[in-house]
C-alpha cells in the first residue's frame, strides 16, 4: 500500500483555517496549484458525495466532512498516470486541522493512501500536496 504524509504549521487560528478549506468546491486558497476547479453534479462542496474536477485532470469525491473534528476525506476517482483508475485503487486522502500549541497556530496534516503503483504514485503526489500546503500557508497567514 502506498501513502504520503505532509504537515504544515500556519500562524492562524484553527477555526479560521478550517473555514477557509472545508468547502470541497473552493480551493481559492491554492491559486498557484489549482488553475481550474469544475463542480460536477449538483451537490454543494459541504455535502458528502460532492464531486470536483481539478485542473481538468483529477476527479475527486468528498467522502466525509467532520466540522467538529475539523477533518475531511476524499477519493481520487481518476487522474493522470500514475494515479489513474487503471494504475491505483482505493485512493483516499485526508486533511485534518488542529491546534498547534496556542490558539493562534494551526497544524494541517494531509495524508493519503492507495493500492498499486506505490512509489510512482507517491513521487507524483507528494510534491503536489506539499505545494498545496505551502499555498494554504501563504494564503491564510
Amino acid at each position: 500500500m502506498g501513502s504520503t504524509h505532509q504537515t504544515i504549521e500556519i500562524a492562524a487560528p484553527s477555526s479560521q483555517v478550517w473555514q477557509a478549506i472545508r468547502d470541497f468546491h473552493d480551493l481559492g486558497w491554492a491559486p498557484n496549484v489549482i488553475s481550474n476547479l469544475e463542480t460536477v453534479g449538483e451537490k454543494p462542496g459541504n455535502e458528502v458525495g460532492a464531486i470536483r474536477l481539478l485542473n481538468g485532470a483529477f476527479r475527486e469525491t468528498l467522502l466525509t466532512l467532520d466540522d467538529e473534528g475539523k477533518t475531511f476525506t476524499y477519493s481520487i476517482d481518476d487522474g493522470p498516470s500514475p494515479i489513474s483508475k487503471d494504475d491505483v485503487k482505493n485512493y483516499v486522502g485526508q486533511v485534518t486541522v488542529k491546534h498547534a500549541g496556542d490558539e493562534n497556530n494551526t497544524l494541517v496534516e494531509w495524508t493519503s493512501s492507495w493500492q498499486g503503483n506505490d512509489e510512482a504514485a507517491k513521487e507524483f503526489c507528494q510534491p503536489i500536496y506539499t505545494a498545496l500546503l505551502q499555498d494554504m500557508k501563504q494564503s491564510l497567514e
